[in-house]
This record gives C-alpha cells, sequence and structure tokens, in this order.
C-alpha cells in the first residue's frame, strides 16, 4: 500500500511548502524508498502554461511536455525522478474530467456536486498518478509526497482540504501523514505563535489534523525550545512534533535540518516504513546519496572564489521567473567548487533610452554586464527589453565574455550576428515585427495562432550534432561527447530555414539540429572561450548532483579557461542523461503517438495514465 503524506500550508502562502515536500522526501529517499510527488494548485487554469512569470514564476516543461507549477521542478531535482503532467493537479482539470464524464452520462442522472463528485475526483487521480513509476527502478512507489498549493482556509483550497480529510479515511490511518507548514514571525528577537495557533485550529476545524508542524522562521535563528513548547501545547501536538525551519544558507541545507530534528525517525514510526521490504542495493544507493548530497553541501559552505555571473533578463522584479536557470547555475557553481554571485539585469535599462529618463539604472545595467564573468540571456516572450539583451550579447561577442543563450536568448544571438556581421540591421524576429522584410526568425509553420495554451514546442525533444563537432565542440564535450541530445523544449518562433547558409557561411556553426536537419537547435562560436545558445532549454533537467552541460561549461568558463578544461574531461568520462531510456525517442515515435514510459505497467499517453 502506498503511503501518502500531505503537505499543507497557513498564514500566508509562499513560505517554503516546496522545499520541505522536496526535503522530506528526499530524506525518505535516502533511506532506500521509492518516491513520488504531487503538486495541487487550486487556481481554474487546466495549467500554468498561459500565466505569465511576473504572476506565478517560472512555467516548468515535463518531459511530456506538461507545463507545470515550478514546485515539479523541485520534486525532480530533490528526488531525481521524471514526473508527467497528471503530477500537477489543478481545479480547472478536475472540474474538466468532472464535467466530460457528466456529459457522457457516467454519473447516471444525478446531481453533480462539490461532494461526492469534485472530492471522489481529486482522491480518484491522487491515488492513480501515485502508483506510475517516476525513477529508474520502473516500479510503484512506496511513497507519495502531495503539497496543496495556497493556504488553507482559502475558498479556492476548501474542496481540495475536503478531498484531503476523506482520502485519510480511504488510505488508513496507517498510511496518511499531514505536514502543516506555519509561519512564525519574529517581532524583534520574539518568536510569536499565535499565527501557527490559528491556522492549525482553523485546520483542525476541517477535520484534519497535524501529525508534524514545520515552522517557518524568515530569520537565521532557528525556534526556541521554549516557543516549541508553546507550540505543542496550544496546537494539540506533542514537542517531537514541531519542527523549526529558519533560514539557511542554502535551501539544500534544508533536508539536513529536517533530518538533524528527527523528522526521518517520526515518520518511519508513524507511517510503519519498517514494515516496507528495501531491497539491499536501494538501501546502499540511499546511502550513496545521503554521503553525496552531505558532501556537496559541506563543500559549498567551504568555497572562497566566486563566479560573477550578469542575468539579463525581461522578469527580473520576481526572481521565481528564473528558478530553474539560477538552479542550474547554483548546481553548477558548486561542482566547480565557486561561490555564486548572480547580478540581475533588467534588459530596460542596457537600452538607449534608460540613459536618458532614469541615468543611474542605465549606469549601474552596464557597470554590472561590463564586470561580467559570464552574460546569460534566458528565455522570454514579447519585444519589451529586446534591444538591450542584444547590446548585452553584441558585447559578451565582441569582449570574448563567455555567453549563454537560452530559447531568446539564442534567437536574439542569430539576430545579434545577422546585424552586426552580416550587416543586415533591421534583422529580427516576427516575433517583434510581423511585417518584418528580414525575418532572421519566424514562427513555426505547424504551431497555432489562435490558441495559447499547450501549443508550442513542447517537451522532451532529441539535438543531433554535425559531424566533425566531436574534435572542437565544447558543449558536445560537455554532453559526454554523445552524437546525439535531448532537452525539453518551450517555444513558438525558430531560426529562418532560408538563412541558415548564409550565417553558416559567415562565420556562425549551427552544431546542433533536429533529426532532419532543419531545425536549429544548437550554436557555438568555435574561436571564443564560451559562446553557447540553445533553442531548447537545458536548465529544466538540471540536478543537484548532475548538473546542466550548458550551464556546467558556462559557469566553469566565467570561473577560469583552466576549470572549463578541467570539467570538459570530466563530462566525457562520467556525464550520464537525466532522463529514462525510454523517453530518449525520436521526433517520428513522438509525432506517431509513442507513450512516454515511466514502468513496464504503467504508461502517459497524452497525459493520461493507463496500466495495459
Amino acid at each position: 500500500m502506498t503511503k501518502y503524506i500531505v503537505v499543507s500550508g497557513g498564514v500566508v502562502s509562499g513560505i517554503g511548502k516546496g522545499v520541505i515536500a522536496s526535503s522530506t522526501g528526499l530524506l525518505l529517499k535516502t533511506t532506500g524508498l521509492k518516491v513520488t510527488a504531487i503538486k495541487i494548485d487550486p487556481y481554474m487554469n487546466i495549467d500554468a502554461g498561459t500565466m505569465r512569470p511576473q504572476e506565478h514564476g517560472e512555467v516548468y516543461v515535463l518531459n511530456d511536455g506538461g507545463e507545470v507549477d515550478l514546485d515539479l521542478g523541485n520534486y525532480e531535482r530533490y528526488l531525481n525522478v521524471t514526473l508527467s503532467r497528471d503530477n500537477n493537479i489543478t481545479t480547472g482539470k478536475i472540474y474538466r474530467e468532472v464535467i466530460e464524464k457528466e456529459r457522457k452520462g457516467d454519473y447516471l442522472g444525478k446531481t453533480v456536486q462539490i461532494v461526492p463528485h469534485i472530492t471522489n475526483e481529486i482522491q480518484d487521480w491522487i491515488e492513480r498518478v501515485s502508483k506510475i513509476p517516476v525513477d529508474e527502478t520502473g516500479e510503484e512507489p512506496d511513497i507519495c509526497i502531495v503539497e496543496l498549493g495556497g493556504t488553507v482556509g482559502d475558498i479556492e483550497s476548501a474542496p481540495f482540504v475536503e478531498a484531503m480529510r476523506q482520502f485519510q479515511f480511504r488510505v488508513g490511518h496507517e498510511n496518511f501523514a499531514l505536514i502543516h507548514v506555519s509561519l512564525v514571525p519574529d517581532m524583534h528577537g520574539e518568536q510569536k505563535t499565535k499565527p501557527t495557533q490559528t491556522t492549525v485550529h482553523s485546520l483542525r476545524g476541517l477535520g484534519l489534523l497535524p501529525d508534524l508542524i514545520a515552522c517557518r522562521l524568515l530569520v537565521p535563528q532557528p525556534l526556541r525550545p521554549d516557543t516549541k513548547s508553546k507550540i505543542s501545547m496550544f496546537c494539540h501536538v506533542a514537542a517531537e512534533q514541531v519542527f523549526g525551519v529558519h533560514d539557511v544558507s542554502s535551501v539544500y541545507h534544508v533536508p539536513l535540518l529536517l533530518q538533524s530534528q528527527g523528522i526521518v525517525e517520526y515518520l518511519t514510526k508513524r507511517l510503519n516504513l519498517e514494515g516496507i521490504k528495501i531491497p539491499k542495493e536501494m538501501v546502499e544507493g540511499g546511502q550513496s546519496l545521503s554521503k553525496r548530497w552531505r558532501k556537496m553541501t559541506s563543500q559549498s559552505e567551504r568555497a572562497f572564489d566566486t563566479v560573477n555571473i550578469v542575468l539579463v533578463g525581461k522578469y527580473t522584479d520576481l526572481k521565481d521567473s528564473y528558478m530553474s536557470v539560477t538552479k542550474s547555475l547554483e548546481h553548477s557553481a558548486f561542482r566547480v567548487n565557486r561561490k555564486l554571485t548572480v547580478h540581475w539585469v533588467e534588459s530596460s535599462d542596457l537600452e538607449p533610452e534608460t540613459q536618458e529618463s532614469a541615468p543611474a539604472r542605465y549606469h549601474d545595467a552596464w557597470r554590472a554586464v561590463v564586470g561580467a564573468g559570464g552574460i546569460l540571456v534566458p528565455g522570454g516572450f514579447g519585444n519589451r527589453g529586446i534591444e538591450g539583451m542584444l547590446l548585452a550579447i553584441k558585447y559578451a561577442r565582441e569582449q570574448r565574455i563567455p555567453y549563454l543563450g537560452i530559447c531568446l536568448g539564442f534567437q536574439l544571438a542569430v539576430i545579434e550576428w545577422s546585424r552586426n556581421v552580416l550587416n543586415i540591421p533591421d534583422a529580427t524576429s516576427t516575433e517583434f515585427d510581423q511585417d518584418t522584410k528580414s525575418p532572421a526568425i519566424i514562427f513555426m509553420p505547424e504551431i497555432s495562432k489562435t490558441h495559447m495554451g499547450g501549443t508550442m514546442r513542447l517537451g522532451l525533444r532529441p539535438t543531433v550534432f554535425e559531424e566533425g563537432t566531436e574534435t572542437w565542440s565544447k558543449v558536445r564535450k560537455l554532453y559526454g561527447g554523445a552524437g546525439k541530445i535531448w532537452e525539453r523544449h518551450r517555444h513558438r518562433y525558430e531560426v529562418n530555414p532560408d538563412w541558415v547558409e548564409n550565417l553558416s557561411a559567415s562565420g556562425l556553426p549551427f552544431i546542433g539540429k533536429d533529426e532532419k536537419g532543419e531545425r536549429m537547435q544548437v550554436l557555438e562560436l568555435r574561436d571564443h572561450p564560451f559562446f553557447v545558445g540553445l533553442q531548447a532549454h537545458p536548465e529544466f533537467c538540471t540536478r543537484p548532483l548532475n548538473p546542466s552541460p550548458p550551464f556546467l561549461g558556462f559557469v566553469a568558463a566565467a570561473s577560469a579557461p583552466s576549470v572549463l578544461q578541467e570539467q570538459l574531461l570530466h563530462q566525457l568520462e562520467q556525464f550520464i542523461p537525466p532522463h529514462p531510456e525510454d523517453a530518449m525517442v525520436s521526433e517520428a515515435e513522438l509525432r506517431n503517438g509513442h507513450p512516454v514510459a515511466y514502468g513496464k505497467d504503467h504508461v502517459l499517453v497524452n497525459g493520461t495514465s493507463s496500466s495495459p
């Protein structure tokens, strides 16, 4: 029987439920257990694909093309698993499922209601998805972490809270545990417990009793013993069931913080995890994971040298817009034993107009770019700030500063080259000017022009390296010298095929293309310390212990040429792709409806689970 651990939150949203859920899963995985995760988002959207980054943070893309909440990125990174779009539940998905069943007559003339129909659908969904294998074992998970987004007490989350109240009886007390994350404000050195008392009281009134209360403190000071005792007394839990989660130097220390307070021992007893038979090789694998994680965190604390990265983006007012990008930089910095410093530059601040309207911002932005060890231009949509990004790319290319362009950053590198090397000053993308006479970047022919959600080129796709690149290409060596690689895509525009010949002849090599050789997917300047662009989003597949290859090369190059050489040799010998073997298939198989497999007894076809 699968064990379920639900993580809910109170007082305020955004206090770190995702990191606590992921950390708990990681700790259980170090014992040899197989762990999966589900995120519940109470919004009405079908998925996160149409929401702007400032609204909800980054849109995270999965192998099957699912556009989901950024917390699924936390799960994949911490647990080293491959999830599907069904691992992200939204109110929109649940209501759509129930309405479709009602239209087909599945409810036999009954009045369709929130209880029991919506709540049953939620429970059925969780139970079904929790049994889908997500790791290299291909076996059903032992533990499913369910994170309930939002805040307990919100109208939007009420059906999900009720579903969880019913679910605890469906699966049984021994198979259901609840971690409630609450805020403990620190007011001038005094830790206040009243918000936690109130949210737990509200939770209990809804029929859910917390097994663990994770007290989030937004200061470096840990939870004091007297505060812990007070929460224990007023929230009707034992002191051992109250955990403190204060600010630490890195989120990768959170698992160790929870472990030091006995969370594994408590959950083992509460869920009778000792009754699960764990093979010897899984136990050894868990022990190895624990050692490597501790080594990674301790080494990061001892790093003295810094690496200075400038991120030139459009959504820098909300750092979560680039969550996976920053995680990829962090993981790479861990590998090269450097302290990471990221300078956030709003791309429009680099434009001449800003020099007139806000000269201080303009000079601060250019001071950051000029002092950069490496310049990164990530993905984005729309024409705001584009000219500023092009100026930063031109500076990186001409001044031989390591550069990494992701999706939009790849396309803009092509436009910058077209303007300044091919001398086509009006070269641009049809995304920015539909009537341009010099379209270096064009709209992909098969993409819908009327529907926005889920209509881009999405999911895990192959890239084939050109022959001869194995002798000189840094990015190919970073992928272990492989002739074909897989990365996740999310875009509507591509390099104009009619321009490729002139671009290549002028010295801009497209070293990676799709299997037909029609779509340009990787560019790299041969005589530059590191100038790489990828149409894909390699940040979505980074892991703390297995950094994304292009990001690793970029951070290494920004550190020192010798560091880059060291990592090239390391990757050639030891790189292992983070994807399941059966997910790395050809474009033809994807077009023909190839199921993304997650185990021999379960497959996902178009996002729907089935058991053949």
